[in-house]
């Protein structure tokens, strides 16, 4: 249950742009993450659209709270397609 919410969450964003840059990440990892890392990929998906987009765009830095590692697998699976 909690893959497929989490699933959801990534594809549903609010932004097209957002819908694409999580959704296929989450279809292709989510199955074999650990608990600790799907902690940390829903705690990513609270985040505001906006902050994430410009982040992953590489629009403005990331905050030093923000998790920096996750973020960068993002970018690098990004890329890799």
């Amino acid at each position: 249950m909690r893959l497929r919410r989490l699933r959801y969450r990534a594809w549903h964003r609010g932004t097209k742009e957002m819908d694409l840059l999580l959704g296929p990440y989450a279809d292709a990892r989510l199955e074999g993450m650990s608990g600790d890392e799907l902690d940390r990929f829903e705690g990513l998906l609270e985040e505001a659209d906006t902050d994430l987009l410009k982040w992953l765009m590489g629009q403005e830095p990331s905050p030093a709270g923000a998790d920096r590692e996750l973020l960068a697998e993002l970018l690098r699976f990004r890329t890799a397609k």
